[in-house]
C-alpha cells in the first residue's frame, strides 16, 4: 500500500488545491476599533443561493488508510478545525477519474479554515491528535446530496498517511 507522507501547511504547497487563513492569528489589514481588530474577507466564495454552516464529528483510525474519495464539481468546500489539527488529504481535479497516486496531506493547524477548490479530490478531514476531531464544513446548501461524488478506491489505490517519523 502506498504511503503519503504527512507535510507542513504552507502556501505554496497547498496552491494547487485552494487556499487558507488561521483565523486564531490573524494578518493583515483590520479594521481597528477600542477594543476590537475586524480582519475582514480572508475567505472569500462566490455561492449562489443558501450556505450551509454543518458540523462533522470525525473519529481516529487506528491507521490513517484511505479506501473512498469524494469531489463537488461545482462548488468549493470550506473547512474549519476546531477542537484539534486536522489532516486533511487532497488530489487535483481529474474529471471525475481518481488519481490517488497524486494525493497530498497536509496538517492544518487548529483554528485555519481552509477553501479547497471545486473537483479537488478528497474526504472526511482526519484528527491529528485528540480521539474524535470536530469540524465546520461551509457548502452550499445540499451539496452533500445533488454534487457530491463518492468513489471507492480499489486495492491498488488505497493508500496511508503517515508521519515522516513513523517511516523509520
Amino acid at each position: 500500500m502506498r504511503k503519503i507522507v504527512l507535510e507542513p501547511l504552507s502556501a505554496e504547497a497547498f496552491a494547487p488545491f485552494g487556499h487558507f487563513h488561521s483565523m486564531l492569528d490573524p494578518k493583515g489589514y483590520a479594521l481597528t476599533g477600542e477594543l476590537h481588530a475586524f480582519y475582514p474577507d480572508r475567505i472569500r466564495d462566490a455561492y449562489t443561493g443558501h450556505v450551509g454552516f454543518s458540523a462533522i464529528t470525525v473519529r481516529k483510525p487506528q491507521r490513517m488508510i484511505v479506501d473512498a474519495i469524494e469531489y463537488h464539481t461545482t462548488t468549493s468546500e470550506i473547512i474549519l478545525p476546531l477542537n484539534d489539527d486536522m489532516i486533511l488529504h487532497v488530489a487535483p481535479a481529474s474529471a471525475g477519474v481518481p488519481v490517488p497516486d497524486l494525493t497530498r496531506a497536509f496538517l492544518v493547524p487548529k483554528g485555519t479554515m481552509v477553501q479547497m477548490n471545486a473537483a479537488i479530490w478528497h474526504l472526511a478531514p482526519l484528527p491529528a491528535r485528540e480521539k474524535e476531531l470536530h469540524a465546520l464544513i461551509v457548502l452550499p446548501e445540499c451539496t452533500y446530496a445533488n454534487d457530491c461524488t463518492v468513489v471507492g478506491l480499489d486495492e491498488s489505490q488505497r493508500f496511508e498517511i503517515v508521519n515522516e517519523s513513523s517511516l523509520a
